[in-house]
């Protein structure tokens, strides 16, 4: 059974700084492109960042310089390191794991950004 699991979402100040963990089970983890994604209320889902498994990162222009992702193989586990946060990140952050034609996603975790 594949369960991609988040954390680490809460309520930050504006300017502050949260890290999400998302752990990943019942997948070759080390294989796998991971990303995470945000929606907004009333808003679509967009991406956010990604890592290949070669560690090649892609962000969102939104985020860029604020964000980073990383992954950690032997644990399983892909990080969104999140700076500088912003009134327009509040969100439910989701991680996603693609390989080919398997697409997973996490259940999601919440943001909430203070002004």
């Amino acid at each position: 059974q594949v369960q991609l699991v988040e954390s680490g979402g809460g309520l930050v100040q504006a300017g502050g700084s949260l890290r999400l963990s998302c752990a990943a089970s019942g997948i070759i983890f080390s294989i796998y492109v991971m990303g995470w994604y945000r929606q907004a209320p009333g808003k679509q889902r967009e991406l956010v960042a990604t890592i290949t498994s070669g560690g090649s990162t892609n962000y969102a222009d939104s985020v860029k310089g604020r964000f980073a992702i990383s992954r950690d193989n032997a644990k399983n586990t892909v990080y969104l390191q999140m700076n500088s946060l912003k009134p327009e990140d509040p969100a439910v952050y989701y991680c996603r794991g693609i390989l080919r034609t398997y697409d997973y996603w996490g259940q999601g975790t919440q943001v909430t950004v203070s002004s």
